[in-house]
């Protein structure tokens, strides 16, 4: 086996799925597994969005096994990827893992105007580090609209609030940003704040709106959480009290970019 196969083959032993690697990369997955199985070599082109996606240089993977892998796990690899930004991450915590676990979200999108979008998250510690992944499955039968999408992103507690940031997997990925607080300091179902993304259709405005949270435990029926995402009239029966008060509450509107500022 070649350095370059077996380099590779370690890389993507880092991450949780070939699939997700092709998906945030955009290359097919038969000809990754070209690449993996050493049948086949990626073009220049190809090699560079590999290299990129693990915050390496092209010419990285022809190094020795143990140099590649050294380089890929040196520890000050957090600082040469992200410098003083990601030691902010993820802040104290001891105090944020009082809040992992699973999540349903609410929260108002100019995408769906008069309607709560609901969508599930969770939020978990890896290796020193709590990582989110979110899913908003939407199905509009009105518009014959049925969107699907999933988001990976770090979490920080600072000063009893949590930052989080987010982007989505995809060939064309956005990102996100929400600011979360307790409702008090003893209460541990909601979390309140707000929420900074970008609009689905509207022509990709940026936009700004309140967001509520509410904490489902560590091991709820995931199939369930997951059945209640999508949008809903802010009226519906299945809306909490809490959050149908929070979002309602004046005064309250969505903040967007104006088309023709």
């Amino acid at each position: 086996m070649d350095a370059f196969t077996e380099n590779l083959r370690f890389a993507c032993a880092t991450r949780p799925s070939i699939s997700q690697i092709c998906r945030e990369i955009g290359i097919n997955r038969q000809q990754f597994n070209r690449y993996i199985s050493g049948v086949a070599r990626p073009s220049a082109h190809n090699l560079s969005r590999i290299a990129n996606f693990f915050a390496l240089a092209s010419v990285d993977f022809d190094l020795a096994s143990s140099a590649f892998q050294a380089r890929l796990t040196r520890p000050d690899r957090r600082m040469v990827d992200g410098g003083q930004l990601l030691e902010g991450l993820p802040g104290d915590l001891p105090a944020l893992r009082r809040h992992l676990g699973y999540f349903q979200t609410y929260h108002l999108s100019p995408s769906w105007p008069g309607l709560i979008v609901c969508s599930c998250a969770r939020l978990l510690e890896e290796n020193g580090s709590v990582h989110i992944k979110s899913i908003e499955r939407i199905h509009d039968a009105s518009r014959e609209i049925r969107q699907y999408s999933k988001y990976v992103g770090l979490a920080a507690f600072w000063r009893n609030r949590i930052f989080i940031t987010e982007r989505s997997i995809s060939r064309q990925p956005m990102m996100s940003q929400t600011i979360l607080i307790p409702f008090e300091v003893h209460q541990r179902v909601y979390l309140r704040g707000v929420t900074m993304g970008v609009s689905w259709r509207k022509e990709n405005l940026p936009y700004a709106s309140r967001v509520i949270w509410r904490h489902l435990g560590t091991n709820p029926d995931k199939r369930q959480v997951l059945s209640r995402c999508g949008v809903l009239p802010v009226n519906a029966r299945q809306l909490p009290a809490t959050v149908r008060s929070y979002l309602e509450a004046p005064p309250f509107n969505i903040l967007s970019v104006p088309e023709n500022f």
